[in-house]
């Protein structure tokens, strides 16, 4: 089975995004749940960006000196000699350097020529295999860089020296079968020369789809982030790429090292640091991944959990399945949790106790467990008064 190597870029490109700031300290506890979660690759930050970068590279290289750490320059010499000083106590330092290569971005933001691109992305690979050996290069915007072009960036930076080379999907552009297609086409020009890896945003919602066709078209490393917080609409989910390869093994026969039991805890760190948490309905993390209200999920989940869930909640480290009981729910989940609670209701209560739930459903967002408690008890002392009364 082929080997993926999972790069997390959390505190990189993850912390760029509004609200996602972390301190140095921060960072050092989120890394220590990415360590925990066995990704290859740990990108600690941009070092030239602030001081509080640098600190945060130096840091995670100090407290785990037995993982690749990574660190971001721009194809300058001064990012460059930045990300080597901030890496300097890493046993495993990868500098990881970009430019530009899409004529958008040559145009109007770098307002260089294609030949000055290719010698600045030259230089600072050369530069920085002079302080290591694990040299990462990235075509920023490389799916909207023309082709002929890219492959030659591609071979160039390569007999350089780089290890890595990256062709980012910068601003979510690209489409699956698009992305395999160009990966495929780096995939057979480099061979066993460099690793071809991806790096995804999620513009068009494509982020995790265009990663696992990359992956099938020779990729073999992935960047990705925690929740797939990132620039904009984010990055690729590390835990969605590495359970659709986990899950479906079938079609992604692929490898990663990544221990899943411990996403949960990974994503509810992250949480802890940041603004914002995963969306409820969020694959793998979200509140409501493993929920079940719809009677008739909750009726066949219940007969046979893989019925409706393709996960093992414990998999991913998830405490276990919900149900939610709504408006939605049937009288199956109901006489199941009202057992749970500790009431065993006869046909007759359990119609009225359905029938009165379903009343006060239909105005609320899901019934509390006291809220059903009470309503049980109003149901069997009312059975009991008329049974009295008889």
């Amino acid at each position: 089975m082929s080997r993926v190597y999972i790069f997390d870029t959390t505190l990189r490109d993850g912390e760029q995004s509004p609200g996602c700031s972390m301190t140095t300290l921060e960072k050092l506890t989120t890394a220590t749940a990415l360590v925990d979660l066995g990704v290859d690759i740990l990108e600690a930050g941009f070092p030239i960006a602030s001081e509080g970068d640098f600190e945060a590279v130096d840091a995670v290289s100090r407290q785990f000196p037995w993982v690749s750490v990574a660190a971001l320059a721009r194809a300058s010499t001064l990012d460059v000699e930045k990300a080597a000083k901030a890496l300097q106590h890493a046993k495993r330092p990868r500098i990881h350097t970009f430019i530009a290569t899409s004529d958008i971005h040559l145009k109007y933001k770098l307002k260089k020529s294609r030949q000055q691109v290719l010698d600045a992305a030259v230089a600072a690979v050369t530069l920085a295999r002079s302080y290591t050996d694990d040299v990462e290069f990235s075509a920023e915007d490389a799916t909207r860089t023309e082709p002929e072009y890219l492959m030659q960036v591609c071979e160039a930076v390569v007999e350089a020296g780089a290890r890595t080379v990256n062709l980012p999907d910068t601003v979510g552009y690209s489409t699956p079968d698009e992305y395999a297609e160009l990966i495929g086409r780096a995939v057979k020009a480099l061979g066993d020369r460099a690793i071809v890896s991806v790096h995804c945003h999620d513009d068009l919602g494509l982020a995790v789809a265009n990663s696992l066709a990359a992956v099938k078209a020779g990729a073999r490393q992935v960047e990705c982030t925690i929740n797939g917080i990132g620039e904009r609409a984010g990055n690729a989910a590390l835990e969605e790429v590495v359970m659709a390869m986990k899950v479906r093994k079938d079609r992604l026969p692929f490898e990663t090292k990544i221990n899943s039991e411990k996403l949960y805890h990974a994503s509810k760190t992250l949480t802890e640091f940041i603004s914002f948490g995963p969306q409820p309905n969020k694959a793998i993390v979200g509140e409501n991944a493993f929920a079940h209200e719809a009677g008739i999920h909750q009726d066949g989940f219940l007969k046979e959990p893989t019925t409706y869930e393709i996960i093992n909640p414990a998999s991913v480290g998830v405490p276990a399945s919900r149900i939610v009981l709504g408006k939605h729910s049937g009288r199956h989940a109901l006489k199941q949790r009202a057992e749970d609670l500790g009431f065993k209701l006869n046909r007759e209560e359990l119609e009225e106790v359905y029938h009165r739930f379903t009343q006060m459903a239909d105005n609320k967002k899901g019934l509390r467990n006291d809220e059903i408690v009470a309503l049980i008890e109003l149901v069997t002392k009312s059975a009991s008064v008329t049974a009295g009364a008889d």
